[in-house]
């Protein structure tokens, strides 16, 4: 079992910056891919971006030269940098991180940090 602990979320003004990071925990052994989705009010939960243990990232067109996917193998960390922020980022965060474990791989999920965009 892995569990997903977030950070950084909150309240920032229009063209702010915010950092979030995501630590797994547990029988980590495995994670071949973390990043991060998000669902904002009245939507479904969308992916944002993600990164390979062989640090291949991909970005969601919205979210492209604005945020940026990185990671601490180390510390089962994942984080994601997102500047320029604009009320549309409005959401609730979550860390995912996939496992190896056969077909289809584990798939686990923190349970999320609120992003907040207003002036």
């Amino acid at each position: 079992q892995v569990e997903l602990a977030e950070s950084g979320g909150g309240l920032v003004q229009p063209g702010g910056s915010l950092r979030l990071s995501c630590v797994a925990s547990g029988t980590v052994f495995g994670i071949f891919k973390m990043g991060w989705y998000r669902q904002g009010p009245g939507k479904q939960r969308e992916a944002v971006a993600d990164i390979t243990e062989a640090d291949h990232t991909n970005y969601a067109d919205s979210v492209k030269g604005r945020f940026t996917i990185s990671r601490d193998g180390a510390k089962n960390a994942v984080y994601l940098q997102m500047n320029s922020l604009q009320p549309d980022d409005t959401a609730v965060y979550y860390c995912n991180a996939r496992q190896r474990a056969g077909i289809p791989p584990n798939e686990y999920w923190g349970q999320g940090t609120q992003v907040t965009v207003s002036s």
